[in-house]
């Protein structure tokens, strides 16, 4: 909510959309952010970056980047009508669709920044994974402080990218 008023007061040219991703990805109003909710979901990171790819390539600006807040631990791909879903660990299958994501972003020149919220170690190695696939940025941190990461790092790419 606050980047959200940060964007329209300083940088009314900026967009912000918000996807929210559990089986499937769509696109949510800023008003309905307060209300969202946890679901019994598993996490399509592939539906999550292909819907913010194909918002990205609609928009004319220079500047085009991902903030992603996850765990790390994608564990669903939609394949057709159907879901391919795995919470026990990494699943290459998934992991694999994940960093080709990552890095065909890269080449559209849209840069991922992603927050986690976990601490574990094998999550940590594979946002490691993601982050270098796309040449982005990683935070590792609570939800208490990510507030304060994610104005930060808006701020600085705002800066870098005006000059």
């Amino acid at each position: 909510m606050a980047l959200s008023e940060l964007i329209t007061t300083k940088y009314p040219k900026d967009t912000l959309d918000i996807i929210v991703f559990g089986n499937d990805a769509w696109s949510i109003e800023i008003k309905d952010l307060p209300y969202l909710q946890v679901g019994p979901y598993h996490t399509n990171t592939v539906a999550g970056i292909e819907l913010a790819m194909d918002l990205l390539r609609r928009k004319k600006t220079p500047n085009k980047q991902i903030f992603m807040i996850t765990d790390g631990k994608p564990t669903c791909l939609k394949q057709g009508n159907n879901y391919y879903k795995n919470s026990w660990g990494l699943d290459r299958k998934i992991l694999n669709r994940v960093l080709n994501l990552s890095a065909a972003c890269r080449r559209l020149r849209i840069s991922i920044t992603t927050f986690m919220i976990a601490s574990d170690p094998y999550l940590q190695k594979f946002v490691q994974e993601f982050t270098e696939a796309n040449q982005g940025k990683a935070f590792y941190a609570g939800l208490d402080k990510l507030g304060d990461f994610v104005f930060e790092d808006y701020e600085r790419n705002r800066r870098k990218r005006l000059r």
